[in-house]
């Protein structure tokens, strides 16, 4: 991209003031401001027009294959599983494009030491629970790893200085997750630096359009990987590739599956499973009224109860054809430091603008079934959000000893 095209595509959207000191930049800085130009997906700004909140459809429980269930069909799933992935047909996609800034760190949140007495990273545990999984079938596993242009270069060194903890390194690719323009309320990109347009990861929900730009969604489809399981960073006690849960996506003939766990308390803090207008969908924690966090089915139990941790499983046929469509835009109220018209820059005290992002939730909504299949929340959830407290350190680490795994 030139000068001129960028121009001509800025005018479009009324966003030319990108361009206001293209004049001052040194070559490499105008090259980077093009790349950058020509990397805005403009189309998510249309998003401002329909800001208003979409209205929810009609929301009712979902059932789920419970624990009971998979302790009776487990022989099955789990033939069904390793032989999906004794075929390659199975790869695991990390998300992992944050920074641990609530855990006090200021560096991939994967990078965190989170051992007692010795050395041991959420990456690493990761990678452990992995390699169970590889030992059991004797098969490596795709491992796919999504960073974001801040964390990148740690993440990709990490994992050369460690030496992918023991992980086949043949089978480990990384790519960046694909950026999102920050605006001011009146729907003017707002610039970092004079050669530096502010922007953020595109939400979680962006993962797989960056997986396809980067390439390596095609490298998968080549290598015959029918299904990707989808995980997040800060959960150190999940199952990856888990074959039983793989087995019983494919055997119930589901499009996609959710790992969920039966809530703790009524008003824990997570999203749920439902089913919206017929088809599989999540609601949020915050989006359920008293009546529903409340409900109970005829044997007692939440009628909205099962959780979601963020492991999916997904078919990469219906992910294409997903891809096709235009995911649901959230546009979020946040304070972004920017550059003024003078040059300055500015740190406001309040918000002042809108990120926008997709969320991977809706990718459930988007597929005509999703399986709910049900774990041991002791056994597979272990979060790591914040430094103390609630889903913390400290009661990872508590999981951790409880399973197990020395600290």
């Amino acid at each position: 991209m030139n000068y001129e095209s960028a121009m001509s595509l800025l005018e479009k959207y009324g966003q030319s003031h990108i361009l206001n000191y293209y004049n001052e930049l040194d070559e490499q800085q105008k090259n980077s401001l093009l790349e950058q130009i020509k990397n805005i997906d403009f189309s998510i700004l249309d998003a401002l027009d329909k800001k208003a909140d979409a209205k929810r459809g009609k929301i009712e429980p979902i059932s789920a294959v419970t624990k009971e269930d998979i302790a009776v069909n487990k022989e099955k799933y789990l033939e069904t599983g390793i032989e999906a992935i004794k075929a390659g047909k199975v790869a695991a996609v990390l998300l992992a494009g944050g920074q641990g800034t609530r855990l006090g760190f200021d560096k991939p949140k994967g990078m965190f030491n989170i051992g007692e007495n010795k050395e041991l990273y959420i990456f690493e545990c990761l990678v452990n629970n992995l390699l169970d999984v590889v030992k059991m079938t004797d098969t490596w596993i795709p491992f796919v790893i999504m960073t974001s242009e801040k964390n990148n270069k740690d993440t990709v060194e990490f994992f050369k200085e460690h030496n992918y903890f023991g992980y086949n390194s043949e089978y480990v690719r990384f790519f960046i997750q694909d950026m999102a323009p920050s605006v001011d309320f009146n729907g003017k990109i707002y610039m970092e630096d004079k050669d530096r347009i502010s922007s953020s990861p595109n939400g979680n929900g962006g993962w797989f359009s960056s997986l396809v730009r980067s390439g390596i969604f095609d490298e998968l489809c080549g290598m015959g990987v029918e299904w990707l399981n989808v995980f997040a960073v800060d959960n150190v006690l999940q199952r990856i590739a888990d074959p039983c849960f793989i087995g019983a996506v494919i055997e119930t003939g589901s499009e996609s599956g959710s790992k969920v766990v039966s809530k703790a308390a009524p008003e824990e803090k997570v999203g749920v499973m439902c089913i919206e207008d017929g088809k599989p969908s999540i609601v949020e924690y915050y989006e359920l009224t008293d009546e529903m966090t409340y409900q109970q089915l005829e044997n007692g139990q939440l009628a909205y109860r099962y959780g979601v941790i963020l492991n999916y499983l997904f078919r990469t046929d219906c992910l294409v054809e997903i891809n096709k469509q235009k995911m649901p835009v959230h546009i979020v109220d946040k304070k972004i430091p920017y550059m003024n018209e003078n040059g300055e820059f500015i740190t406001p005290e309040k918000p002042n603008g809108f990120k926008f992002e997709t969320l991977i939730l809706d990718m459930i909504h988007m597929h005509s079934s999703c399986l709910p299949y049900e774990v041991e929340r002791n056994n597979e959830f272990a979060p790591v959000k914040n430094k103390d407290g609630v889903d913390s350190v400290e009661t990872a680490r508590k999981l951790l000893a409880e399973n197990g795994v020395e600290i």
